[in-house]
């Protein structure tokens, strides 16, 4: 194989099939890995050595470059992507996702509005009508992918608070509030902090939200009228908790809040037909988030945003320009992006989770993800009849919560670094009621019994 060329000035925007075969043998050996190892955390000395001097006013060899990269670097991150990664959420992107990922960078394609990408925005807009489907949102649902459930929520609870300021008169100076449980994902408070609003905190039991406590918590506060919305989880993130969806949905209703749900990790159990009842009252969402990078089998980074009005969120996201005029035409055709979220460029991110849906079709990811959710029941037995273990709470979707008896917090991170340095797992503990515990968090469909039990074997 020729060696490719040092780019310059004058050929780095050329294609090099050299440079090509290169990388492509790499990305080649990647795709095949089966299953794919953990690695391990990097030591900054090192990789401070591996990287000194490489960027400066002259160019290096591509290959030396791609060796450090593969060398050095790739092994000093922790591949989420391992069906031995049991942390935070994993995930598990389809190979033909990543290899269409590859096909949205390589042909350098965006998503920004209809005139410029039409073709990339009716295939993401067919995903999105099957995400608003099992959902059960009306026919008008639509939205756009934004890079996380971080993302999804700042953009949605920005139209929430307008919508709010629209509807009880308030000015942009005044402080508005949402409601939120107290096991709401952090960057719920974060994205209040960052527009502007307060939370109304309602204090769950068993960390669920339910009416019942909203409605209470409502009614006790004296400038509950400054309350213009209400997020809901379908799926919390430490442990898998769905919810009173139906209920909240009724209040946020009766009382004319808006009425936001988080799914970031859990909203991919809309196709699991074992717990599809759980999520009953999502089709009342005002606003609706889930993040395929997670459950869904799409890569880093990606998350659907759905709107059962997208109305009001065009109105509130759509940035004017003169230079921004072309693309705003009223044509019936006409959908935008960039209307619907805080962003305006933006890469074509749900591609690769259309092309996957298309190849594998759907039931292959109810399959996918109902091995998780029977993985982590069949879990859950088995630290039941563990001696020394003990099951925090029966699972509802992939997280399982246990505890070590006679553990406390350092023995959890002893075991967490040992079965890491041994490539055994990926198992970080989490917090529980004031204690450290351990957690289990399901999605690869690779992940084995098996696998559980060695684990496990390391806790004796």
């Amino acid at each position: 194989m020729p060696t490719p060329s040092t780019p310059t000035p004058l050929s780095m925007h050329r294609y090099d099939p050299a440079l090509a075969d290169l990388v492509f043998d790499y990305m080649r050996e990647r795709l095949a890995l089966d299953p794919v190892p953990l690695d391990h955390p990097g030591r900054k000395d090192k990789l401070d050595r591996a990287l000194d001097g490489l960027i400066g006013a002259r160019g290096n060899d591509p290959g030396e470059v791609l060796a450090i990269y593969a060398d050095q670097l790739a092994p000093a991150v922790i591949s989420c992507d391992s069906p031995r990664f049991l942390s935070f959420i994993p995930a598990a992107p389809t190979k033909a996702a990543l290899l269409f990922d590859m096909v949205v960078s390589c042909a350098s394609l965006q998503g920004i509005s209809w005139l410029e990408a039409a073709g990339a925005v009716a295939a993401e807009n067919q995903v999105l009508r099957l995400i608003a489907d099992l959902a059960g949102l009306p026919a008008s649902a639509g939205g756009c992918f934004v890079s996380g459930g971080s993302a999804g929520n700042l953009s949605a609870l920005v139209v929430a608070r307008d919508m709010g300021r629209r509807r009880t008169g308030t000015g942009a100076r005044d402080r508005l509030r949402i409601a939120v449980s107290d096991q709401a994902h952090s960057s719920i408070g974060n994205t209040l902090r960052i527009i502007g609003m307060d939370a109304l905190v309602v204090r769950t039991t068993d960390h669920r939200l339910t009416a019942e406590a909203l409605r209470a918590a409502l009614d006790a506060d004296p400038e509950a009228h400054d309350v213009v919305g209400v997020v809901a989880t379908a799926g919390t993130t430490n442990a898998g908790i769905i919810d009173d969806l139906a209920g909240i949905g009724a209040v946020a209703r009766e009382r004319d809040l808006w009425f936001h749900v988080d799914g970031a990790y859990g909203g991919a159990g809309l196709l699991a037909p074992s717990v599809r009842a759980r999520y009953d009252g999502i089709e009342l969402a005002d606003s609706f988030v889930v993040d395929p990078h997670k459950w869904l089998f799409a890569p880093f980074d990606c998350a659907a945003l759905i709107y059962r009005n997208p109305g009001p969120a065009r109105g509130v996201h759509t940035q004017d320009a003169s230079y921004l005029d072309v693309l705003h035409t009223d044509a019936p055709e006409e959908w935008n992006p960039t209307d619907y979220a805080y962003h305006l460029t933006r890469r074509a991110r749900g591609l690769p989770l259309w092309f996957s849906l298309a190849v594998h079709g759907t039931d292959a990811y109810t399959e996918a993800i109902e091995t998780a959710l029977t993985l982590a029941r069949d879990t859950a037995e088995l630290i039941r009849a563990t001696p020394g273990l003990e099951l925090i709470r029966d699972p509802e979707l992939s997280a399982v919560l246990f505890r070590r008896t006679g553990w406390g917090p350092d023995d959890y991170l002893d075991w967490s670094r040992r079965l890491l340095a041994g490539q055994v797992g990926f198992v970080t503990p989490t917090g529980w009621e004031g204690e450290t515990v351990a957690r289990f968090a399901f999605l690869h469909p690779g992940t084995t019994m098996a696998m559980v039990e060695d684990i496990l074997a390391t806790m004796r």
